[in-house]
């Protein structure tokens, strides 16, 4: 059953966006004339995302802003850099070096609390800030991209950290749209500090999309703010992918003693 969901989930990660959604083509900047066609990855919408029964408030975001439009930031929308699939240990893993006992704790995404079945690992892109354009697969560490196994409907929560923005607060929603969204552990509206989170394949509650498009249509000086353990999604029929970066770096998700204690 385990093979048979991968499988699907790796289809639908290949089938092309000019399907479900638009492309887009840019010129390469090096004078040579070729192109490049990037297809952002989507998945097929239920007719309606059910909501968790969460209520989501605002909170003030410390400037700037991001430099450009949301959906346009390859650090924002992780569609715009992709993924591709990748052999390698579909299990947790122990990774040696240091420990932040305050790091995000993936183990809470659910409730109860537990470590799913791994379905499928990933690589995700690279980009070129200079000619901004999708790079290579990054490499190190060998997988930034992994499927969780969960039962459709499920509830997905924040996971929970030793960090506080105030009031309670861990997270910052940066960024939304029906079938994934990117999560920041400090007040800045960027990836460059701190912890961020980017979830795909997932159903987000739709009140909270709603406050988010508000807000980013607002000028961005507030988002979305989540507390620990508070839902924020449902899964769908096909496992919902995760990646975590630390201070914009794309790290193991597999990492036991880091995410998954």
């Amino acid at each position: 059953m385990n093979r048979l969901r991968w499988l699907l989930l790796t289809i639908l990660l290949l089938v092309p966006s000019v399907l479900l959604g638009r492309m887009q083509v840019t010129r390469a900047q090096d004078g040579a004339g070729d192109y490049h066609l990037f297809l952002p990855l989507t998945f097929p919408a239920p007719a309606s995302c059910a909501a968790t029964g969460a209520t989501y408030v605002g909170l003030t975001v410390n400037p700037p802003p991001t430099d450009r439009p949301a959906a346009q930031h390859a650090d924002l929308n992780l569609a715009l850099r992709g993924y591709r699939p990748v052999a390698g240990v579909a299990d947790y893993i122990w990774i040696g070096g240091p420990t932040d006992d305050k790091a995000p704790q993936l183990t809470t995404l659910f409730q109860p609390p537990r470590r799913p079945g791994i379905i499928g690992l990933w690589q995700v892109y690279g980009w070129n800030w200079e000619q901004n354009h999708r790079g290579d697969p990054i490499t190190t560490p060998a997988v930034t991209l992994m499927g969780l196994d969960a039962a459709a409907g499920e509830a997905l929560h924040l996971p929970a950290s030793g960090y506080d923005m105030g009031q309670g607060y861990q997270a910052l929603v940066l960024y939304a749209e029906p079938h994934r969204i990117t999560l920041k552990y400090t007040r800045e509206d960027n990836v460059i500090w701190g912890y961020a989170l980017h979830l795909e394949n997932i159903c987000v509650d739709p009140n909270l999309l709603a406050l988010y498009r508000s807000m980013d249509a607002q000028g961005r000086s507030r988002l979305p703010a989540l507390t620990p353990n508070q839902p924020f999604a449902r899964t769908l029929s096909t496992p919902p992918g995760i990646a975590i970066r630390d201070n914009g770096s794309f790290m193991d998700p597999r990492s036991r003693k880091d995410w998954w204690r």
